[in-house]
């Protein structure tokens, strides 16, 4: 897996306009993992593409009605079978953590990148998944020295507000996979 034009190459582009730019002299230090299902807890749809792309009709389920004028995005998202969807590049700041902090530094979405599972705090990740973070994980941090130090739950930078990405995200198998695969 390879990054060009802080796109990776292997990823199926859905480009989001939620974004903006780096504070000036500011690169991506921390990778900021999250979890995501439209409508909650179920899978597959395009949906959460719709969210990204600022373009879900709130009369299409439900829950759609609260969210669907949120103007959010996350870099990437990983579907349940892996596949890569890649919404903003990972020199711009998207608009996914909200209100952060991370090792007393605020506003995490100036120096973080964002990748959604898909999934929910309670299912398990398929393998599929933890395989294609582990590779996008290696990309990012060959291309933009991130450390393997410098990755969080959403649930950690924005504590009592966010829980994801769960108790069903195995990060001990994560770690693993991230130093046997260098």
């Amino acid at each position: 897996m390879k990054i060009k034009d802080h796109w990776l190459t292997l990823a199926r582009r859905v480009p989001s306009t939620h974004y903006n730019e780096r504070p000036e002299g500011v690169t991506p230090n921390l990778l900021v993992i999250h979890n995501i299902s439209l409508p909650p807890g179920e899978f597959g749809g395009p949906y959460i593409d719709q969210l990204f792309t600022g373009t879900l009709c709130a009369d299409q389920h439900p829950y759609f009605a609260q969210i669907a004028q949120l103007r959010v995005a996350a870099h990437c998202l990983i579907r349940r079978e892996g596949e890569i969807v890649q919404y903003v590049p990972f020199d711009k700041r998207a608009w996914h953590a909200g209100q952060s902090v991370y090792e007393g530094i605020e506003n995490c979405n100036d120096f973080s990148i964002g990748i959604e599972l898909e999934g929910t705090d309670e299912l398990p990740y398929t393998e599929n998944q933890y395989q294609a973070l582990t590779a996008v994980t290696h990309a990012l941090i060959q291309t933009y020295a991130l450390k393997s130090k410098n990755i969080a739950g959403h649930s950690a930078i924005s504590p009592g507000r966010k829980t994801d990405p769960g108790e069903s995200f195995d990060w001990n198998y994560f770690y693993s996979l991230i130093a046997s695969s260098r």
